[in-house]
């Protein structure tokens, strides 16, 4: 644990909290759980990126299905939206005695996942499928980096796609902080897998109320943005 702890150092660059490897790995864990979840209990759909659904908007106006189409204008809006309410966070507030505009982010996801879990079964997909695809919008413009590395905690393949980037670099240049990134991404991908299996797990096991897992993995970041915020501004 300590020799992979000092390949994923990056000492010559002062981060901050959100960009810290614990949450990154939490963070990603909480995006993979949510894929797991709505596929597992929300009619086999993934709501944390939008790409396919954009694809079926597509296909369904391509069909003159307009009616249809319609269905995959909505969690697309809800994702912009997101966006949107993130900017509007990140403008309007300032950094608090020991809170940054990230908490704020995190207490509106917190809030929503929390109200989902008590939805039962019965309420249609894709009322909860929206919402989720709203949150993962918040958290996915919140957290863009890991220390300095651009990266996403919803979804895989731009993670992906640094890690074969960062290890063609290592390969081709012996570049050793190439090959730190490299894992870094790696290791979040893996967090996300792991994430969606417990998902898929806990969601055939606790049913609805699954979701609210992610709350306590998303308040454990809170957590660990206040306290580490907290103890910097006491050194």
């Amino acid at each position: 644990m300590g020799l992979l702890k000092k390949w994923l150092r990056k000492p010559e660059r002062e981060i901050t909290i959100h960009e810290t490897l614990l949450v990154g790995i939490c963070l990603a864990a909480a995006g993979g759980f949510l894929d797991a979840y709505t596929y597992t209990l929300r009619g086999g759909v993934f709501a944390n990126a939008q790409t396919g659904n954009l694809v079926l908007l597509a296909l369904r106006a391509a069909q003159g299905d307009w009616q249809g189409a319609f269905y995959y204008v909505i969690p697309v809006l809800a994702f912009f939206c997101g966006i949107l309410l993130t900017e509007t966070i990140k403008l309007r507030t300032s950094d608090r005695h020991f809170l940054l505009w990230q908490h704020f982010s995190l207490l509106v996801e917190m809030a929503l996942l929390a109200v989902v879990g008590f939805l039962p079964l019965s309420v249609p997909d894709a009322v909860v499928n929206v919402t989720i695809s709203f949150v993962c919008s918040v958290q996915v413009q919140s957290f863009r980096k890991t220390r300095g590395l651009p990266y996403a905690t919803t979804m895989c393949t731009g993670n992906l796609r640094s890690a074969a980037d960062c290890f063609s670099v290592f390969l081709f240049q012996k570049d050793p902080l190439a090959l730190r990134s490299c894992l870094r991404y790696l290791l979040i991908i893996f967090c996300f897998c792991a994430g969606a299996a417990a998902g898929a797990g806990c969601s055939r096991w606790l049913g609805a109320g699954a979701v609210w897992l992610c709350c306590g993995a998303l308040g454990l970041v809170f957590a660990v943005m206040a306290l580490g915020k907290k103890a910097l501004a006491q050194m």
